[in-house]
This record gives structure tokens, C-alpha cells and sequence, in this order.
């Protein structure tokens, strides 16, 4: 223990040691210790990994701002991407750790958040009403900070944290402290944003927070907490979110496994695990999943518009990760990386932020999403003396909730109405019928990375995809299929960029007879185009599952829409032929379409909440493509196999 001695020795007199890390690593008997020297870098790429013996080589400090790399909106602070070079890495054992750091008060001035509970509850209506409301997506993550000044040493106030994390914390992915001589970070997250581990890529979406005050949660109150609405479509919806980003990772997009129970020593989550083999640059793998939904919101691109619109300040590592890379016994790349939440930052002199943020959903109320942000900070708060400890408990064993048989059978009843597709294990090309097998499909994305599932589903049935942003011109010569994908925005809209591309883009299909699907704002823009104008919902269909009549068929499927278009009859006479129409009996509301050539759908069938989104893309297919010979499709690219090629603008 020479090196953590000397450090702690130096950091108790207020000295500064170097720049070090101890981690400490969910269910492990012992801490990391990584010191070395510190550097910044402009992008995730520039992020060493050099070849050489197995181990850790890089611990990076990933700022929000970093989204920029993906053409993200942000409000930049210019908070740099810092990593330490490992230099030398050791475990020390975890009672080792805790005999070691100060037991001492951590004493502070001035605490207080920077926006009040009644400004943060007015900005939930906004949200709710300005974001969701108008179509604008289905879920946003907005954050406040709570602000305080050390008494003095900050590095010795942080380890006494770290060691009151240790101690009175439980179920965080990672409990660390980093300083880099230029900033300290010390918190307990309880998400794994992504990990890549012989070849496997994870990700592990968690929402849900249920609140409680005692040593142990409240059984009855947890039972009740797990079939509450509002939570279960927010964790459903964060599982499609992540779902979009394993599909651009993973070679055949991500299988689900839980939900499970994640207990906390003030609160608990639900949470999923997401798996599949990918081959991707774990630098690359961290760029395409900047940042995790349960922090941002979806879908992800117009989510970060909205963070700036509304909290008009800079998230500086909040939301951000802490990425550790390096190398395995084989010389394969390894990443490990939690979410920078609950985590507090403090500064050389002594300032001290600790930003919380709820997430929104159309069943959100103000009150609630203000009482989250609190529960949320309790655990770091309370290691920093702003707050109450857990209450201990008693002498035995915790007791996990997670274990009684109810809570277990209340979980696993949450994937009984989700797509099996994303549930099972998945055998390339065995869902298509053959006659679609080496059919080519253009996918054209709205800005909602939905397109990314819909590349894999499209995949499984045979055909091979090419994925294409809505603002990059190109041909659409050489394809079978033309699919419009779905994204965020007012379809009424004739001023707006994206709604003239999309609509310029449908009304030239339609004329050159190319098969189109169109998928939700897709689906809303051809619509319009036939002569029936979308009207705004009074209640946003966000993350809504329903059973709806499909042309003669019952489908349960996803919605995540604010808008529709409406008829009172079920065929419609247009310029490019009749028209049968699935409609709502209730309001009208158009589900889908179809016509010689094309078809459209309002809902999401790539989406987890659509159990029978395969049956539907292949029902609808049969009636757009003619099917291809099997010597021809023999011929051409291994059915199954998504050929995504996309192409940026």
C-alpha cells in the first residue's frame, strides 16, 4: 500500500500528489488505483490506445459537450476531454481502502441549487407542454445543479466523501474518485453506459426511481411502484432508445435480458441489459452512443435541442462518462464506461456542483420530477454532509427485494407485451420469407435513429440496407425499396428544411412508382400528400402501446407520435390510385395506409413495443415488392446480413 499511503498522506496536508484514480467497481472486493500523467484531447479518437501488454492504458473525463463530435446541439462550455495515460495500476483491497481515508466531516458553505424547485417545476410544464406536447419527442432529461464551497482541502474533503460513499452506498456500477489536478470527481454512479469485453458490446439502460426512506425499501409500496405506468413506459422507453444506439454498434443491434432490480441505499431502479458481438474501435463505439438516453432523452438529436433550449447553461461532465480503455490478454480492445451521475465536481479551490436531472414523460407531473431530482442527489449529497445518511441496517445481510418472488414475477411481467424480436436470440436471415432475400433498401432518416432497429429488422428479412440522412442528396437509382423513416418536428410545416426535403423527396416517389414504406413522420408527410393533412393529438401517443385493426388484422404495436392523420372513410380516391386506409373507429385517426407501390404506418414496428412489428414490415413488403428469383437472390449478398451503408452528409 506504499503508493495509496504516500498519496493520502500528501492529499491530507492539502498537498497535491499527481494526478490518480481510485475506482472501485460493482461487487469487487477491492479498488483500483490508476496514477499516471494527464492530458486533454479534441475528439474520442485522439484517445491513446497503444498496443503493448494486457491492462488498462487511458482513464478519460468525457464532457457533455463532446456531443458536438456527432453534430449534436450543446451548450458549450468548453469544459475540455481530459484523460489520464496509465502509468501504473494496482488493486488494493477494499477494507485496506477504508482503514486508509480520512473519517472526517466534509464541511461546506453556501449550498443551494441554482435553479429553485418552483423555477425547475416550471420548466417541467414547459417541457410537457412546448417539447412533448408538440411532437417534438417522447422523453427529455433536463438538469439543475446544487452548489456549495469546501472547507478546506477540496482533495482531502473528496476522499473523505469517497470513503462515505464506500461505506454507506450500494448497488453503483462504479465508485470512484478522479483528480486531475485541475478538477476532482467523486461520486457513485449506479449506469453502465457501455462496456466492449471480448468482443461484446453492453449497454445497460435504468430508469425508474423509487423513493424511500428507510434502511429498506417498503415491500408493498415497491410492488405498487413496478406496475405504475409512468415508470414502466419510461424504462420502455429509454430500452428503444439504446436500442437505436446497439443497432449502429452491434453487428445484429442488441438483445435485451431483465429487467432487473437495482437497490440503492436511498432508492432503487429498474433496469435492462442490452448484449450483441460487435467489431467496431471502442473510441467509435464511445462516439456513437454519445450520450445515454436516461441523461438526454429521445429520440437523441432533437433531445439535445431541447436540453439547450431549456437549460441554457452547460451540462460540463454531467451526463457525460468516465471511460476506461485498454487491452486484453488477446490484445483486443476493452472500454468500460459509466454515466458521470451522481457525481460530484470540485475545484482546486474548492467549488463544489452537483448536477441531478429527472426524466420527462408525457404522464410527468412537476411536483414528482422536482422530488426526483432530490432523491437523486441524496447519496452524494450525504457523503458531502448536505444531506441525511441512509438509515443503517440492521446486523445481517441486506435484505434484496430483487430476490422476493413478487418483485421477480413483477418484473419479468413488464417483457410479456414487448417484440420477441429484441427479446430472443436472433439467427441471421431466419424471419425473411425467401422471396425478399438480396432486395436492396434505402432508408431515409428523419432525424430519429428508430432507422437503425428498422435497418436490423429489415436485415433479418432478407434485405440488405443502405441508411441515408434526410439532408444529403443522392439517387435512389439501384434500390428495391424506399423506406422514409420516422423523426421529430411539426409535419404541417411548409417552411421548415427537413419537411420540404422529406416531402420532395415522397412526392418524386410517388411519381416514378418506386415501392416506399413510410414510417411514422414518413408515414404523417405521405399522408399529406394524399389529401389528408395531419392534425396535433390532445394527448401525445408517446411511448404508447395499443392493439389496433390492420387491414383486417389485429396488431399490437408502438406509438411515438404527437401527430395523425385523420378520415372518415376507409378508402381514399388520390391522383396516384385508391387508397385503403386502417383507421382509429373512435377518432379517425389514420393508422397506416396503402396503395399500389406504397404503404405507410404511423406506429414504430421496429420498436420493443411492437410484438408484431416483423409480421407487419413482412405483410406490408409482400404487397410492395414482387419477389425475387432464387437463382437471382442466390446470386447476390447473404440474406439476413444488414449491409448498412450509411451515408453522411
Amino acid at each position: 500500500m506504499t503508493d495509496l499511503t504516500a498519496l493520502l498522506a500528501t492529499a491530507a496536508t492539502g498537498g497535491d500528489p499527481g494526478p490518480f484514480a481510485l475506482v472501485r467497481r460493482e461487487g469487487a472486493a477491492h479498488l483500483e488505483l490508476f496514477t499516471g500523467t494527464v492530458r486533454t484531447a479534441d475528439r474520442l479518437a485522439d484517445l491513446p490506445l497503444p498496443d503493448g501488454p494486457p491492462g488498462p492504458r487511458t482513464l478519460a473525463l468525457v464532457p457533455y459537450r463532446q456531443v458536438t463530435e456527432r453534430g449534436l446541439a450543446c451548450v458549450d462550455d468548453g469544459v475540455p476531454l481530459e484523460f489520464l495515460h496509465v502509468a501504473r495500476h494496482e488493486r488494493v483491497g477494499l477494507a485496506e481502502v477504508l482503514a486508509a481515508l480520512p473519517d472526517a466531516p466534509v464541511r461546506t458553505v453556501d449550498a443551494g441549487f441554482d435553479v429553485t424547485d418552483d423555477e425547475y417545476a416550471a420548466t417541467v410544464g414547459r417541457v410537457l407542454a412546448e417539447e412533448i406536447g408538440r411532437g417534438e419527442g417522447a422523453n427529455f432529461v433536463i438538469h439543475r445543479c446544487l452548489r456549495a464551497t469546501v472547507q478546506g482541502p477540496p482533495l482531502a474533503a473528496a476522499l473523505a466523501a469517497l470513503r462515505r460513499l464506500l461505506a454507506g452506498e450500494r448497488g453503483a456500477y462504479w465508485t470512484f474518485l478522479v483528480h486531475t489536478g485541475t478538477r476532482i470527481l467523486v461520486g457513485a454512479s449506479p449506469e453502465r453506459h457501455v462496456s466492449v469485453d471480448d468482443g461484446l458490446v453492453m449497454m445497460n439502460p435504468i430508469s425508474g426511481t423509487f423513493r424511500h426512506t428507510g434502511a429498506e425499501a417498503d415491500r408493498a409500496a415497491l410492488l405498487r411502484f413496478l406496475v405504475d405506468p409512468k415508470e414502466v413506459e419510461e424504462l420502455y422507453m429509454v430500452l428503444d432508445e439504446e436500442l437505436k444506439m446497439m443497432a449502429t454498434v452491434a453487428e445484429h443491434g442488441g438483445q435485451v435480458v431483465g429487467p432487473h432490480l437495482k437497490e440503492m441505499s436511498h432508492l432503487a431502479h429498474t433496469e435492462y441489459l442490452l448484449a450483441g458481438r460487435g467489431t467496431k474501435d471502442v473510441r467509435e463505439v464511445l462516439r456513437e452512443t454519445m450520450f445515454a438516453p436516461t441523461v438526454t432523452g429521445s429520440p437523441m438529436e432533437n433531445a439535445c435541442r431541447v436540453i439547450a433550449r431549456h437549460e441554457r447553461t452547460g451540462r460540463r461532465y454531467y451526463a457525460g462518462v468516465l471511460a476506461l480503455l485498454g487491452r486484453d490478454d488477446a490484445g483486443r480492445q476493452t472500454l468500460d464506461a459509466p454515466i458521470l451521475i451522481r457525481t460530484a465536481e470540485i475545484s482546486p479551490t474548492g467549488e463544489l456542483r452537483v448536477p441531478v436531472g429527472a426524466t420527462l414523460v408525457r404522464h410527468s407531473t412537476a411536483e414528482g420530477e422536482v422530488a426526483e431530482t432530490h432523491a437523486k442527489a441524496a447519496g452524494v449529497l450525504a457523503a458531502l454532509g448536505l444531506g441525511p445518511q441512509a438509515p443503517a441496517a440492521g446486523p445481517g445481510p441486506a435484505v434484496r427485494l430483487a430476490d422476493d418472488p413478487e418483485v421477480r414475477a413483477a418484473l419479468a411481467a413488464r417483457n410479456a407485451p414487448l417484440a420477441r424480436f429484441w427479446l430472443d436470440q436472433r439467427s441471421p436471415g431466419a424471419d425473411g420469407p425467401p422471396g425478399l432475400a438480396g432486395l436492396r433498401a434505402l432508408i431515409v432518416d428523419g432525424e430519429d435513429t428508430f432507422t437503425g432497429m428498422l435497418a436490423h429488422q429489415l436485415g433479418a428479412l432478407g434485405l440488405v440496407v443502405t441508411l441515408r440522412p434526410w439532408h444529403a442528396a443522392g439517387p435512389v437509382d439501384g434500390h428495391d425499396l424506399v423506406v422514409v423513416g420516422p423523426g421529430p418536428g411539426d409535419p404541417g410545416s411548409a417552411t421548415e428544411p427537413k419537411m420540404r426535403a422529406m416531402r420532395g423527396l415522397l412526392t418524386g416517389l410517388l411519381a416514378e412508382g418506386r415501392p416506399t414504406l413510410a414510417v411514422c413522420l414518413g408515414h404523417q408527410l405521405l399522408a399529406g400528400l394524399l389529401g389528408l393533412a395531419p392534425h396535433r393529438r390532445h394527448a401525445p401517443y408517446q411511448g404508447l402501446q395499443r392493439e389496433i385493426d390492420l387491414f383486417g388484422t389485429r396488431r399490437r404495436v408502438g406509438f411515438y407520435s404527437s401527430f395523425t392523420a385523420r378520415a372518415d372513410a376507409d378508402r381514399l380516391v388520390t391522383p396516384y390510385g385508391p387508397v385503403e386506409l386502417a383507421r382509429d373507429a373512435a377518432d379517425g385517426a389514420v393508422h397506416a395506409l396503402r396503395g399500389r407501390g406504397f404503404a405507410g404506418v404511423q406506429f414504430h414496428p421496429e420498436s420493443v413495443l411492437s410484438p408484431d412489428g416483423m409480421a407487419v414490415l413482412a405483410d406490408l413488403l409482400g404487397g410492395l415488392l414482387p419477389p425475387r428469383n432464387p437463382a437471382t437472390a442466390a446470386a447476390g449478398r447473404a440474406p439476413g446480413r444488414v449491409h448498412s451503408r450509411p451515408e453522411r452528409g
